[in-house]
């Protein structure tokens, strides 16, 4: 049973023009000199539940299926350093919140763990970041247009040979 595990999450996957917005977030902190891990762009995603190792990624769909889902808009607000990373958060948002609470209680209800940290609607663009050199010449965030999310995913994440590589292996659409 061990060799079935597989490394799971539950995740909004990002259009084009959101990843281009926190790739330029990226760039902008590349030309201020942050150094660290810069996420991928093929990585950039948003965590509604991270499962972890887990067997059974058609039950973790089916629970994802039951749990309705209306489309609804992010929209990023700014990003900040956080212990050793950057993250770009996003606008206070209900819609968000009350699925992320409903998806997180039928994951519960069906005895399939997750990490229970308070959710908290954001994308992590570097780790291991360094910018004690410039921190004060931090780019101001600039306004980007709002995404519409029309589903959800359900991703897996594998070890390769250049880093972490996410497979989505499952997809809710919204109503």
């Amino acid at each position: 049973m061990g060799a079935d595990l597989m490394r799971l999450f539950i995740a909004i996957c990002f259009d084009d023009n959101m990843l281009d917005s926190l790739v330029e977030i990226q760039d902008d902190l590349r030309r201020c000199g942050v150094k660290g891990s810069y996420t991928p762009r093929e990585n950039l995603h948003m965590t509604l539940a991270f499962i972890g190792e887990y067997d059974d990624p058609e039950q973790v769909v089916e629970v994802m299926q039951k749990v309705a889902l209306s489309s609804f808009s992010v929209k990023l607000s700014r990003y900040r350093p956080f212990r050793d990373m950057f993250f770009a958060e996003f606008e206070e948002n209900e819609s968000l919140k009350e699925y992320v609470k409903r998806l997180r209680k039928a994951l519960l209800d069906e005895e399939i763990s997750f990490d229970r940290k308070k959710f908290m609607p954001h994308v992590t663009l570097i780790r291991r970041a360094d910018c004690t050199k410039g921190k004060a010449f931090l780019p101001e965030f600039q306004e980007s247009d709002a995404m519409r999310v029309n589903g959800i995913s359900l991703m897996k994440s594998e070890q390769g040979r250049h880093g972490m590589v996410y497979t989505e292996i499952g997809y809710v659409r919204a109503l």
